[in-house]
C-alpha cells in the first residue's frame, strides 16, 4: 500500500531522556495511513513512563495500544494523535487514533475513529483524556442533584468536573492546591476551593491528584455512605490511605477506576469504539479549549518534553506537526 516508508517519532530512551528517531511505517492490507496534524501529551501517565515509574508487574497492562518497544526503555509511548488519512480507505478523512507521537503512521481502519465535523482537530487531542473522564463518571455513578467534589484539577480531574457539572442540578467543586485553577473551574462551570476550604458531605468524591494528601482530602470530604473514586495512578509509588478515624463509621465506598476496563453495568452494551466515539462528540464545546495549556512543534519535542512533563501547570500540551503536501493543515 502507498504510505509505507520512513517517518519520525518520539522515543523515550532512558530515565528522563527522549529523542526523535527515524521509524519505519509498514501499512498492511487492512490499514490506513495517517499524516499526523496534532498529538496530545497526557502528562500524568507519560511522566511516569519518562521517569521509569511503571511497576514491573504492570509492564503488560500499561502498554499503549500502538506502543513500540518494551518497558522500561526504549519505548515509543503515547495515545492521542489526530491526523488526515493519506492512503487507504477514506483518504482525506480526519481521524483520531490512540497512537504515540509520530509524524506519519499506519493503523487498522477500525482504530482510526472519525473526528466529528463539529470538533476542531486541534481540540480532538483531548479525546483520550475525555474517554477516561467519561469512564470515571460511570464508575462514580453521579446522579442529578448530587454534591460532587473532584480533588485534583489536572486534565482528567477537570474534565470529570466538566462532565459532572452538566448533569442536572449537580453541585460540583474542583479542589486543588493551585489557586490559579479557579479560572479554569469557573470556565468549566464548577466551583473551586483550596483543600482546607472545600465543602464536605459530598455524595460523590473523585480523587485525581495522585498524592497522599489529595486522597486524605477526598476521604475527608465524603458524606456518610458516599462513594470515593480513586482515579489517580501512583505507578511505583506507595500511597498511605487514611482508613482510620471515621472512615468505617461513615461506611464509605472506595472504588478504583481505570480506563482499560468498561464498568460492569455498561460492558454488555458498550465497547471501546463506542466509548471513544462518544468522547469525541463530547469535545464539541469551545469551552474545552481551556484544557490546552500549551503547544510545541514536533521538531522541538525531544528538547521540550522534560520541562512539559515537570511543569505543574501543564494540562493537555498539544504537539503540532508540519503538514506535508499530501496532508494540508485543516
Amino acid at each position: 500500500m502507498t504510505g509505507s516508508g520512513e517517518t519520525r517519532a518520539l522515543w523515550i530512551t532512558g530515565p528522563e531522556r527522549a529523542e526523535i528517531r527515524e521509524t519505519h511505517v509498514a501499512a498492511g492490507a487492512d490499514d490506513c495511513v495517517v499524516e499526523t496534524l496534532y498529538s496530545g501529551i497526557s502528562r500524568g501517565t507519560e511522566r511516569l513512563v519518562f521517569e521509569n515509574r511503571v511497576p514491573e508487574t504492570e509492564h503488560r497492562t500499561m502498554r499503549a495500544p500502538f506502543q513500540e518497544g518494551d518497558f522500561p526503555f526504549p519505548v515509543k509511548y503515547g495515545y492521542s494523535a489526530v491526523g488526515r488519512i493519506a492512503a487507504g480507505p477514506d483518504t482525506g478523512q480526519l481521524v483520531f487514533a490512540l497512537y504515540p507521537h509520530q509524524a506519519r503512521f499506519a493503523c487498522p481502519k477500525a482504530a482510526a475513529v472519525p473526528v466529528p465535523p463539529e470538533v476542531p482537530v486541534a481540540r480532538a487531542v483531548l479525546a483520550a483524556n475525555m474517554e477516561t473522564a467519561l469512564n470515571i463518571i460511570w464508575d462514580a455513578r453521579v446522579q442529578p442533584g448530587d454534591r460532587v467534589a473532584v480533588v485534583g484539577a489536572g486534565t482528567v480531574g477537570a474534565l470529570v468536573g466538566y462532565l459532572a457539572a452538566r448533569i442536572p442540578a449537580t453541585d460540583v467543586c474542583l479542589v486543588d492546591v493551585d489557586a490559579a485553577r479557579v479560572k479554569l473551574a469557573d470556565r468549566l462551570g464548577c466551583a473551586f476551593a483550596a483543600p482546607q476550604d472545600a465543602p464536605g458531605e459530598a455524595d460523590v468524591v473523585i480523587h485525581a491528584s495522585a498524592s497522599d494528601a489529595g486522597l486524605a482530602t477526598a476521604l475527608s470530604l465524603a458524606g456518610r455512605e458516599a462513594t470515593v473514586v480513586e482515579a489517580s495512578w501512583f505507578g511505583t509509588g506507595q500511597s498511605r490511605v487514611p482508613l482510620g478515624g471515621a472512615f468505617h463509621q461513615r461506611r464509605l465506598r472506595l472504588v478504583g477506576s481505570q480506563v482499560g476496563g468498561i464498568p460492569a453495568d455498561h460492558v454488555a452494551r458498550w465497547g471501546y469504539r463506542r466509548r471513544l466515539e462518544t468522547a469525541l462528540r463530547l469535545l464539541a464545546d469551545p469551552t474545552l479549549d481551556a484544557m490546552i495549556s500549551g503547544e510545541s512543534a514536533f521538531e522541538d519535542l525531544a528538547q521540550d518534553y522534560a520541562s512539559i512533563l515537570r511543569a505543574p501547570d501543564t494540562l493537555c500540551h498539544r504537539v503540532r506537526y508540519a503538514p506535508t503536501p499530501e496532508s494540508p493543515a485543516p
